[in-house]
């Protein structure tokens, strides 16, 4: 299998992905080079404590180019090619960049963290691969109804979510912190964001016996699988500079989720796939709803677990375990369950029988084709060239509207 990834969340999912695969398996991790490829640190901490990290004399997966992914697939001779990319960049590369590569792989593709509801844009992306890789039964069947709704695509497979059975290094020391993880796309205002801080600040004069930490997937300089409008950092900065806050009252860091969680004495989201990280190493939490529960706040997937609160319960401390039967309908299948690996297997084989028929992309067309163009600039493009080539259209539309 050879696995490629453009953006840190995704790279993690595939390395830990990797970790599922049978150890007979040979294995090939790649970082496709576009404008939001992590950076080498993300990378470290994306794919630490997975196979990945120790693989190539423990060197760390390489950033290529799109021409150099091609020339890497050729070289391999891949079975599977794991696609853990972006919509448009997994479209781009099953549909031109890998296509017509001798013997023709299995392309899989998928989603790295809770995907409730289902849309329709994530299947389109991906309808051209021969799997589609989930995390719960219910995102298997709403899945499976896009797919035949909308046509194209392969089967859907379910997969537990890798990073939930990574093993946690032993406890050092007490667990004496509250973790705070960030999430790009929301809350999007930055007011919201304020008051997210603001209570963890309370948090901290309430409980001086708590470590508070602001768990960043990218500092302020680092690119990141979406856009972040406001930073968190920036904001503490900014509000220390005002007097709003004290600041010493909470620290920010990165690196690997599971380092971090093993200190925890609690975890507060708005909305990541890290609060399944959190409950899978008993770490009782608190997924804000202060801003709403809904798909936009990326967060419904949480009602009903007994896990929703607000940031007055945050400033009290208040954090609790999610009930069982959410668990168990939700992301804590048993791994018996899991069926990706065999539906690989049994994809491979037809594929080697030459009784494989290969999936339909529906965004094949005409009607797509500027689309695809533009997607494939973010991998042929270097990344430099191409943030000025948007900062110049911005200029330029701000010169027009003055007249």
């Amino acid at each position: 299998m050879l696995a490629v990834a453009d953006a840190d969340s995704y790279l993690k999912w595939a390395a830990g992905l990797l970790d599922t695969l049978p150890a007979s398996w040979p294995t090939e991790m790649a970082v496709v080079r576009t404008p939001i490829a992590p950076s080498e640190s993300q990378i470290a901490a994306a794919v630490s404590g997975t196979r990945v990290a120790g693989t190539g004399e423990g060197t760390l997966p390489a950033v290529v180019s799109s021409r150099q992914l091609r020339k890497n697939a050729e070289r391999f001779r891949p079975d599977v090619v794991l696609l853990a990319c972006t919509g448009p960049v997994v479209d781009v590369l099953a549909a031109e960049i890998l296509a017509g590569l001798r013997p023709r792989p299995v392309f899989v593709s998928g989603l790295p963290g809770i995907s409730v509801p289902a849309t329709e844009k994530a299947w389109l992306f991906r309808s051209g691969c021969d799997l589609f890789v989930v995390h719960s039964g219910r995102e298997v069947a709403e899945f499976s109804a896009i797919g035949r709704e909308l046509g194209g695509g392969g089967g859907v497979a379910l997969a537990r979510l890798p990073y939930l059975d990574l093993g946690a290094p032993a406890p050092q020391g007490a667990r004496d912190r509250v973790i705070f993880a960030t999430q790009a796309k929301v809350p999007r205002r930055r007011e919201e964001r304020e008051q997210v801080l603001l209570a963890l600040a309370a948090l901290a004069a309430n409980r001086p016996d708590l470590d508070v930490v602001v768990k960043l997937r990218a500092r302020d300089s680092e690119r990141q699988t979406h856009n972040e409008r406001h930073h968190y950092e920036r904001l503490w900065t900014s509000m220390v500079a005002e007097g709003r806050v004290r600041e010493d009252a909470v620290r920010f860091a990165a690196g690997p989720m599971h380092e971090h969680l093993t200190h925890a004495a609690g975890f507060v989201t708005v909305s990541s796939t890290a609060a399944l990280e959190a409950i899978a190493q008993r770490v009782p939490l608190l997924v804000l709803s202060d801003f709403g529960v809904s798909a936009e706040m990326i967060n419904l997937v949480f009602e009903g677990s007994g896990s929703l609160g607000t940031m007055e319960d945050l400033a009290k401390a208040d954090f609790r375990m999610p009930t069982e039967a959410w668990c168990e309908a939700n992301y804590f299948h048993d791994a018996s369950a899991s069926d990706w690996v065999d539906r690989v297997s049994g994809l491979v084989a037809a594929a080697q029988a030459g009784t494989l028929v290969p999936a339909r992309s529906v965004l094949d067309g005409p009607e797509h084709a500027t689309a695809r163009r533009r997607a494939r600039l973010r991998l042929e493009v270097p990344p430099k060239v191409l943030r000025y080539g948007y900062r110049a259209k911005r200029r330029m539309r701000r010169y027009l509207k003055a007249f």
